[in-house]
């Protein structure tokens, strides 16, 4: 029989160890992969670990990608792009293709722990005239069959991301949100499909772009410090548009018998760079705003407790379509080569932990040689040719190098092109305007970047103790501490 000493140490030490197994959620990241030279897998997966990164969201199935998280205990949404949608709602053999290649596959041989399958891609965009609209959820039902034939149902959920402007509001009260007339019918039959299959419904929300698409939009109501004016919905106090937006769903499901879907933020986040609203300071006050209320348990009045949710995004994709505007290559909270932006504590420690063993090209620049003409004729399509072919988002207005001179531009548009070209020596030959030099040119804040080396064979690679069994390793010990 154990002594009163011996007892309250087993129930101290047992408490404490055992604590160590309860499976805490913790925030997920959109891992992207729309850069020209992305760090290898294996270095992403290690700075998500090092970093307490729990949930990735992926947007295609990246077999490079699923590998590297190979038996990491990192919990998976892997994607469907839009582009795919028409063939897998067309054909069931498609879908069951599609999931043995990207889901059993990595889940049966690789210990991939992938929990969903996101069906395209905000699919429903006004911007996307409907194209969509007649094939997702025939997609959908047919993903779902596959899973189910695979076995895999109990483990991986079907989702659809969508953006927020499915639902609307006439009055802006969450009280009065309902999905768009248009596309509701539609909607409520997903809705339904969803809650049959014990599905989450996936919704985009981004503060950033109401205020990219408003000059008039009231910045301080995007933020979380409560300095914004709130909206009173029948006693229910709003001081920030996410909460609104999200409730706004909620109430929009709710009223149709749908009150009880679990939710899951997609997309959650605040770029960096590539417009005036876009920058460090607006980037850090809101992801920190938003992971102290995750930190806290902090919900909406509609929803309570911290939301599921992914920041958007883990890395800058500087090969992302711009369409929508500079600041899409511009939304990581960590730079393309994996050095932080800015401090950003994510529950896990004081700050983000950046990426380990990169390796840079040489020290060299390519820019506009002193002794050109800034009337040359070639100077313009020369300047176009570069950024067409590299990333000058960062020259726009009230950008990060928005106050360069001509001269100063011209050189950072030959020198984006001239890495992205592996600083090859025939990509800084514009004729009679260019020359590489050894002296850094950044200006200021504005930094004339050296691109990391492009080293897609460097296999991937595993940490020698994946989470389970560190945490069933800890355990034991804490046994044989007892004992």
């Amino acid at each position: 029989m154990l002594s009163k000493g011996v007892f309250a140490v087993f129930f101290v030490v047992t408490l404490l160890c055992g604590s160590l197994l309860i499976e805490v959620e913790g925030i997920g990241v959109n891992w992207g992969s729309q850069a020209r030279h992305p760090l290898p897998p294996a270095t992403v997966v290690r700075l998500l670990r090092e970093n307490g990164i729990q949930k990735v969201k992926l947007f295609e199935a990246d077999s490079a990608i699923l590998k590297a998280l190979s038996r990491t205990g990192i919990q998976v949404m892997v994607g469907i792009p839009n582009d795919l949608l028409a063939p897998i709602a067309g054909s069931v053999a498609a879908a069951e293709r599609w999931v043995s290649q990207n889901v059993s596959a990595h889940v049966s041989s690789n210990g991939v722990d992938i929990r969903y399958v996101a069906v395209g891609n905000e699919p429903f965009l006004k911007a996307f005239n409907g194209t969509f609209e007649s094939i997702t959820l025939p997609a959908l039902q047919n993903i779902q069959s596959a899973i189910i034939k695979a076995g895999l149902a109990t483990q991986v959920k079907v989702t659809v991301p969508l953006n927020a402007d499915v639902y609307q509001s006439a009055s802006n009260l969450p009280s009065d949100g309902d999905f768009r007339p248009e596309i509701r019918d539609l909607m409520l039959n997903i809705v339904k499909f969803l809650s049959d299959n014990q599905a989450p419904f996936t919704i985009n929300i981004y503060p950033f772009i109401s205020l990219y698409n408003d000059p008039n939009f009231p910045v301080e109501f995007a933020f979380f410090d409560g300095t914004g004016d709130p909206i009173n919905d029948n006693g229910r106090i709003y001081d920030n548009v996410l909460d609104a937006n999200y409730d706004t769903l909620v109430w929009s499901l709710q009223k149709n018998g749908f009150g009880n879907l679990t939710i899951i933020v997609g997309e959650v986040g605040w770029p960096t760079d590539g417009d005036k609203n876009a920058n460090m300071v607006y980037a850090r006050r809101y992801n920190q705003g938003f992971m102290n209320r995750q930190k806290a348990n902090k919900g909406t009045p509609m929803r309570p407790g911290a939301m599921d949710a992914y920041l958007f995004s883990l890395i800058d994709e500087d090969a992302k379509s711009i369409q929508p505007g500079n600041f899409e290559r511009h939304w990581g909270i960590f730079y393309i080569d994996g050095r932080p932006k800015y401090q950003l504590s994510l529950g896990t420690g004081n700050g983000l932990i950046p990426a380990k063993d990169v390796h840079y090209l040489a020290k060299k620049w390519c820019i506009l040689a002193p002794t050109a003409n800034l009337q040359d004729p070639q100077l313009g399509p020369s300047v176009s040719y570069a950024c067409d072919h590299a990333d000058c988002t960062s020259l726009g207005y009230g950008s990060s190098c928005g106050s360069l001179n001509l001269a100063q531009n011209v050189s950072y548009a030959f020198n984006s092109y001239f890495q992205v070209s592996n600083q090859l020596d025939s990509a800084c030959k514009f004729p009679g305007l260019s020359i590489i030099t050894n002296r850094d040119p950044s200006v200021g804040s504005c930094k004339f970047k050296i691109m990391i080396k492009d080293d897609s064979s460097e296999a991937s690679t595993m940490m020698p103790l994946t989470r389970p069994r560190a945490v069933l390793l800890l355990y034991l010990m804490c046994l044989y501490i007892v004992l």
